[in-house]
């Protein structure tokens, strides 16, 4: 099997470097190791962050050529699911991959992006837990003076109420999760919540169920901004 031919050399001074053959075929090693799928295959897009390159740039450009390059020399396939651009390693390029990296040619993979994920949400948890705290104290003390007035508040009041304690409460739930009991990911494999402990822990199967419906979403910091709009709608 034909070497593919060697990439264009960049420019002296160019803003970003471009991504090497062994690197891009790394990139869709663990891209395909961390989506967890059935398929090896995995989009164009996902390589592209696993090589943390930006997809409109001149690095995605050359990432995108080199593809079709690994093509030609047999050691990358592409494919299509639901109309989106796949790659997948041959198993001639997986062979040339470890070879490489007997040699020594690989260079090392960006942070990766579940690694990213992790770490963002664990520094912003850290950043916004105790105004989140005293969100949900502020809230569960406008509860209590409304129970204490001395008119029973209104439906419609209530029910707002309990919306707000709802989000108050989960978003609250989120950040100590995040910053407390999410485990850094280990990049030899996915970190998928598969909730094992669950299975384990002495509950009925309904329990589990309904413990699962609570951890949905925990680790999707971007609902807190969801919520704080919510919440500053609320206050109008």
């Amino acid at each position: 099997m034909s070497h593919p031919t060697p990439p264009t050399t960049p420019t002296p001074g160019a803003a970003e470097p471009l991504p090497c053959d062994e690197l891009v075929l790394a990139a869709i090693e663990r891209a395909a190791l961390h989506r967890a799928r059935d398929t090896p295959a995995v989009p164009t897009w996902s390589i592209l962050a696993h090589l943390s390159v930006a997809r409109r740039s001149t690095a995605a450009r050359h990432v995108h050529v080199r593809l079709d390059v690994l093509h030609a020399a047999g050691w990358v396939e592409p494919s299509r699911r639901h109309g989106v651009s796949c790659w997948e390693l041959t198993p001639v390029g997986g062979r040339h991959l470890a070879r490489a990296r007997r040699r020594g040619d690989v260079p090392a993979l960006p942070e990766s992006p579940q690694h990213r994920a992790w770490r963002n949400a664990r520094r912003t948890a850290a950043q916004e837990i105790e105004r989140f705290t005293e969100a949900l104290r502020a809230c569960m003390t406008e509860t209590a003076e409304a129970l204490d007035a001395d008119e029973m508040p209104t439906s419609d009041a209530l029910f707002e109420l309990a919306d707000r304690l709802h989000r108050t409460c989960r978003r609250l739930g989120s950040a100590a999760y995040c910053l407390n009991e999410w485990r850094e990911p280990d990049d030899g494999r996915a970190d998928v919540e598969e909730h094992l402990d669950l299975a384990a822990s002495g509950l009925s199967p309904a329990e589990q169920a309904l413990r699962r419906a609570h951890r949905s979403g925990r680790r999707n910091i971007r609902l807190w901004d969801l919520n704080r709009r919510l919440d500053r709608d609320d206050a109008c």
